[in-house]
């Protein structure tokens, strides 16, 4: 009995701490299906529509271009994410596995950039940027980005945590570094990788002030800033401006599911050698 009651304290814990992480987006989902005749805001809150209506959906999508505020954003994800894990890799690799003079003040260099403000970063960023021809330009906005403290530092960590034994035996085996890093550190840091992927996706998608110094022409706008200029068009609409936010969620949440399957799948393997 005992055993059942703290079973059940604990998921009403957990339900608990679930509504107030999820709430947000049941309210803005609901605000964004409500018909015009329900009221947005009531006590107590009505979350559920009556019925639920696909208009304010529609007039988010088509009140700015909204289809190519979503591909520049699939664009400056798609590209800039495998560089940035690519680049990332490379420079843990030998932070964390090879042994050289001066590694241990490289990596607290690398690490102490982690605690600069990144609004510190805007000015220097913009002047390189533009001194290299790239402002107002997709390389522009996606170049800065692909080389980033937290990620070098996450994966020099999971680099130094695979097995010694391992490396040395690939070593005996024949195996240069090139191999090594490719066909045996990579698997094995695999979780740590989606995990990079997931924040690394979430940072560009959301990224909203480098986008908006570095680029002028309003074609080549992320979805952040989509939904800025969205707001600027409708005003207090509400509605409209949860439709467009609720649309720009779903590649986030879809994404997320997809490199769920790679964090786990590495974890069992994990668990099972």
């Amino acid at each position: 009995m005992r055993k059942l009651t703290r079973k059940a304290l604990m998921y009403a814990l957990l339900t608990l701490i679930s509504l107030v992480f999820i709430g947000p987006f049941l309210i803005m989902a609901s605000m964004a299906l409500k018909p015009a005749s329900q009221p947005v805001f009531s006590f107590p809150p009505d979350l559920i529509p009556r019925p639920p209506v696909l208009t304010w959906v529609k007039e988010a999508w088509t009140a700015v271009p909204y289809p190519r505020f979503m591909l520049n954003s699939l664009l400056y994800c798609g590209v800039g994410i495998p560089i940035y894990l690519i680049i990332s890799a490379l420079t843990a690799y030998p932070l964390g596995v090879m042994t050289f003079r001066g590694r241990t003040v490289v990596f607290f260099l690398l690490l102490s950039t982690m605690f600069l403000p990144g609004e510190l970063m805007l000015i220097p960023r913009f002047l390189v940027v533009s001194e290299l021809g790239l402002a107002d330009s997709y390389l522009g906005v996606i170049l800065p980005g692909v080389l980033s403290a937290f990620g070098i530092f996450l994966l020099r960590q999971a680099f130094a945590g695979v097995p010694r034994e391992i490396v040395d035996a690939a070593r005996v085996d024949g195996c240069g570094e090139a191999r090594i890093f490719w066909r045996v550190m990579l698997p094995s840091v695999r979780p740590t990788l989606a995990v990079l992927a997931i924040f690394g996706f979430i940072s560009t998608w959301n990224s909203f002030i480098w986008p908006l110094v570095v680029l002028k022409d309003s074609s080549k706008y992320p979805i952040s800033l989509g939904i800025a200029y969205l707001a600027g068009i409708t005003g207090s609409d509400v509605r409209s401006m949860a439709a467009g936010t609720l649309l720009s969620v779903i590649p986030v949440v879809v994404f997320f599911m997809f490199m769920q399957r790679h964090i786990l799948d590495g974890m069992k393997g994990a668990v099972k050698g």
